[in-house]
């Protein structure tokens, strides 16, 4: 049975939620439509709201429609967009659905009772000429031009496409060819889903719910989670990075990761945010409890624990853990290069940041960015305050 107060506690709107209870009493297995354009293979714990939800729902018996946008990607949504997205080649294409349908898989059930992948090329190819200005004529310019990135191009003169005005459409067709009955987005996406509903009502459909989630700031704080940004808890990260990455929050953000991000009871957050308030408890431990409930949920409880103690010697003990990762280099590899094969989601201008805020330390000495120093066979180099590498010179 579908339980509404876990969805209540990461979800921001539902359209609506009348509707989805009758949908629910009817017994009928639900349609998800879960839809992506394959531009960029990255999923995080954010994105990861959306599949627990999906998850729930495939207990239940419901079936997860997985998208892949195959057509509409050669397009590209412009949702935050302040200029028009490349065309990314057929080859990427296949590439990077192959890499979702991994990274799905970590949480979605992939059995095809509940699970189905769908490529909406399979009918945009064929679309007529006919069909598809029909499809146009019913939605005008005016509600087009209402979507919040069209609007900000327009304040600040800059162009936009006549192939991404017509982006809502397709995604909104989807829905109908899919016979969509809900879909868990982003609220960056309500727009192109309230489309879905227009359409879906259009051709005699029952419009689908949609379900809009949570969205938290980053590790930073600051804004939402983003590979560009450094500052997400990838689902790809392993245990000790996850550990790690949630120490970094600021500490105002504990109450809400957990619960956006764990599965912890409500009464024992509630418990947790009285405590840090009374000073009951420090908020360090209230964030390790955090840290091992995001890795219980992705890699379970044996490991979390693990991840835990590692955690204690290597911060809380000051330190050097006994198995640290290695990292093999060449004797005359620059230390740049060697800090980018050890973090190969940052970029040079990133690490070169953390270099100069005091961040990387040789066999102890922090390194100083206009004297970088050469490395040896089995120095230890630490990454900010909870990684450690060991230097194997080949």
């Amino acid at each position: 049975m579908i339980d509404l107060d876990y969805l209540k506690r990461t979800t921001d709107k539902i359209f609506s939620l009348e509707e989805l209870k009758e949908k629910l009493k009817s017994k009928k297995p639900l349609k998800i439509k879960y839809g992506v354009d394959v531009t960029a293979p990255f999923l995080h714990i954010g994105h990861a709201v959306n599949l627990w939800m999906m998850r729930h729902f495939q207990e239940n018996g419901h079936k997860v429609i997985f998208l892949i946008g195959d057509f509409t990607t050669k397009i590209g949504d412009p949702t935050g967009k302040t200029k028009t997205r490349q065309i990314i080649s057929k080859e990427d294409i296949e590439k990077n659905s192959k890499e979702f349908v991994r990274q799905v898989s970590k949480i979605l059930i992939t059995d095809k009772k509940v699970f189905e992948i769908k490529y909406n090329s399979d009918w945009f190819d064929k679309i007529s000429l006919d069909k598809f200005l029909s499809l146009s004529s019913m939605l005008t310019y005016s509600k087009l031009i209402q979507r919040d990135m069209f609007q900000k191009r327009i304040n600040k003169n800059l162009e936009i496409h006549m192939h991404e005005m017509l982006y809502p459409i397709l995604q909104g067709y989807d829905s109908v060819v899919l016979e969509s009955d809900l879909t868990i987005v982003g609220t960056d996406q309500l727009f192109n889903e309230l489309i879905g509903r227009f359409y879906q009502e259009k051709f005699n459909q029952k419009p689908q719910v949609i379900i809009t989630t949570r969205i938290t700031p980053g590790t930073d704080g600051k804004e939402k989670q983003s590979k560009s940004l450094s500052n997400y808890i990838a689902l790809d990260d392993n245990p000790k990075d996850k550990f790690g990455k949630v120490m970094s929050l600021p500490d105002y953000l504990i109450l809400s990761y957990m619960e956006v991000y764990t599965k912890l009871p409500m009464e024992f957050i509630e418990d947790i945010r009285v405590s840090i308030k009374e000073k009951k408890i420090n908020p360090m431990d209230a964030k390790k409890a955090l840290a091992r409930a995001i890795v219980e949920r992705y890699h379970g409880s044996e490991i979390a624990e693990r991840e835990e103690s590692w955690f204690e010697n290597a911060f809380s003990k000051r330190k050097t853990p006994e198995a640290i990762p290695k990292i093999d280099v060449s004797i005359d590899e620059n230390l740049i290069s060697i800090l980018k094969k050890c973090m190969p989601d940052s970029s040079k201008s990133a690490i070169i940041r953390l270099i100069k805020q005091g961040g990387v330390r040789l066999n102890g000495e922090k390194v100083v960015f206009e004297a970088l120093p050469k490395v040896n066979d089995k120095d230890i180099l630490k990454i900010g305050k909870i990684r450690w590498f060991e230097i194997r010179l080949s």
